[in-house]
């Protein structure tokens, strides 16, 4: 589009000035000014990173909802007769859950008061992150989101010890980061890193402008981790899950709701992404359908809300902690916390589905 000067109101076409010309002067001025106001808005918007975008979606009234794309079926390869202790495996617990999500902080929006209850009680709990949840932001937004994810661990816990850092390398070729709090090793969070998938399953320019979705469905052949960690092919990423979760050697398994289900329309595609990749991998593990529960993402806003009272006093207790290290989130207080579109919708609500509530079409 051009930014050619409009004709001077001075003149009409006989040379003289008239009231036509200026009309028409006036017209031509709000076209440029409008022009301009667009292309001004055009490179504000390509100057903001994926993170900001990301926050503005998230301040709709209603929140955010992810789009809607296929997603192939996912054929996890058999483990081997005999499969060697992982370098992953950790002493043995109670009650243990293994509890696989697509960011940090799934699980507190998600799955609580259930994981704080797991926890509170004595339960082993071995939580894996998949992606960074970095939003295109890189490795120190990512990190500080884990900061926060272990804030709110102490929070249910009940202690502020500090945390152990150690870096595993994987039989299934994956290099994996874990945190253990050093006076409780019933805890363990384990993450992969990939880089996060965006709410359109396009992914970040910073990151190859690729995720979850496009690995699975064959669009890129591997997925890089942020940290510099080796690329996964989809097979290896299915065999580093499966690795984790025989490792953990659960009674019972906590993640997303796959991308199958009636209850996903509208979720966050890395949150389907990985619900569909643990639904496939359990069975090869050993466990149960019946031991694994999906908790409801985004579209749990449309359910009534279910937690309430004490409860939705602590789940937001424990969230407020978690935002205080995430700048995307953050909120001052608990009415703030509970005042922010799509989030505090959330908080009040908590759906785990089982495999036969999953109205899978």
């Amino acid at each position: 589009m051009s930014d050619a000067q409009p004709p001077s109101p001075d003149e009409s076409r006989d040379g003289e000035p008239s009231r036509d010309a200026d009309a028409a002067f006036a017209r031509a001025r709000r076209v440029v000014v409008t022009r301009r106001v667009a292309i001004a808005g055009g490179l504000t918007l390509l100057g903001l990173g994926g993170g900001a975008l990301l926050y503005r979606q998230a301040r709709r009234s209603d929140g955010p909802d992810g789009a809607w794309v296929p997603l192939a079926p996912i054929v996890p390869g058999p483990l081997p007769s005999e499969v060697p202790t992982s370098p992953a495996a950790e002493p043995p617990g109670l009650d243990t859950t293994l509890a696989v999500w697509a960011h940090a902080d799934d699980d507190i929006i998600f799955a609580n008061p259930a994981l704080a209850g797991a926890i509170r009680s004595g339960g082993t709990v071995r939580a894996v992150y998949v992606t960074a949840g970095d939003a295109g932001r890189g490795l120190a937004y990512a990190e500080k989101r884990e900061a926060g994810i272990r804030a709110a661990y102490d929070c249910m816990r009940g202690s502020t010890a500090p945390w152990a850092t150690t870096q595993i390398e994987l039989h299934s070729g994956a290099r994996v980061t874990r945190f253990v709090p050093s006076d409780d090793p019933r805890l363990s969070i384990t993450v992969l890193r990939l880089a996060d998938g965006n709410l359109d399953a396009k992914g970040f320019p910073s990151t190859g402008s690729a995720g979850l979705t496009q690995l699975i469905n064959g669009k890129t052949s591997t997925l890089q981790p942020i940290d510099g960690a080796p690329a996964y092919t989809l097979d290896g990423l299915t065999a580093t899950l499966a690795e984790l979760a025989d490792a953990a050697r659960p009674q019972r398994v906590s993640t997303n709701v796959p991308h199958g289900s009636a209850f996903a329309h509208g979720d966050h595609p890395d949150h389907s992404a990985v619900g569909s990749l643990m639904r496939a991998i359990v069975p090869t593990v050993g466990i149960a359908a019946a031991a694994v529960s999906y908790f409801v993402g985004y579209p749990s806003k449309r359910e009534p809300a279910n937690v309430t009272g004490a409860l939705l006093d602590d789940k937001v207790d424990i969230y407020e902690t978690y935002a205080a290290h995430d700048p995307v989130v953050t909120c001052e207080n608990a009415s703030a916390c509970l005042a922010q579109p799509g989030f505090g919708q959330w908080l009040r609500r908590s759906y785990a589905k089982s495999d036969d509530e999953l109205r899978l079409t």
